[in-house]
């Protein structure tokens, strides 16, 4: 069973850094298994129970954090102009460095995943692993089979030619369609392109799906939750090298 350094693994889970942690350990306010420990390197297994002042330390290092993004924030670590998915978080999370897996345009809302996983960003938005992703567009203009069809033949744009997409139209309003699409890539604007290139105009767009990933309904626009164990299972699996399903 692998092991790791006492100072790592609490500045790993976001307590600080590790020049802080260092600094709580060698003050006795650390316990592994109720026994004080002041050396930063001492080694623990996944089996430790670690505490700083009482409180429990959680042996899960990687977090996943989903969110409903408004209109108008960015998908971003920081920004020098606006406010950024990251700017939304409480502190509780403020020491993980989470980073969104995946980005959304200014003006999309929907479904962003937060997380410290390199692993699982990478291979979620790999087109050898196949997580989908699935939008809801209202959009103006004519739609109608051709626009069908071309989506899952594939579009020609000035500097790439798009994979096969699903294209569902859903209900037709009076001033405009709204419709489904399912994508495995996301390249910038590339929805609102392939809709420019069908004749369309997209008003409104939201993310519902990230793979087998569903926002969560009860989520306002702004808020965020930590993953289900289901939803976490899953993205552990696609971290570690899995196709989605």
């Amino acid at each position: 069973m692998p092991k790791e350094r006492l100072d790592k693994f609490i500045a790993n889970r976001g307590k600080g850094t590790r020049s802080e942690i260092k600094s709580i350990i060698r003050a006795g306010r650390v316990n592994v298994n109720g026994i004080s420990v002041k050396e930063p390197e001492y080694k623990i297994n996944e089996e430790d129970t670690v505490t700083v002042d009482g409180a429990p330390i959680d042996s899960e290092k990687y977090v996943y954090v989903m969110m409903n993004k408004p209109s108008g924030v960015i998908c971003a670590t920081k920004d020098k102009n606006d406010r950024t998915v990251i700017n939304i978080l409480g502190d509780e999370y403020k020491g993980y460095k989470l980073f969104p897996a995946g980005r959304l345009d200014k003006d999309t809302r929907g479904l962003v995943i937060l997380t410290n996983d390199g692993d699982f960003a990478h291979n979620s938005l790999s087109p050898t692993k196949h997580v989908k992703k699935r939008y809801i567009a209202h959009v103006t203009g004519s739609i109608n089979e051709f626009a069908v069809r071309k989506f899952r033949e594939g579009i020609e744009l000035k500097d790439f030619t798009t994979k096969e997409a699903e294209l569902i139209i859903k209900e037709r309003k009076d001033d405009f369609t709204i419709t489904e699409i399912v994508i495995g890539e996301g390249k910038f604007h590339q929805i609102k392109r392939m809709f420019e290139a069908v004749g369309c105009k997209v008003v409104y767009l939201k993310r519902t799906d990230f793979g087998s990933i569903h926002l969560d309904e009860g989520l306002k626009e702004g808020e965020y939750r930590p993953f289900d164990q289901k939803e976490r299972a899953y993205a552990r699996a696609i971290s570690e090298g899995g196709h989605d399903l």
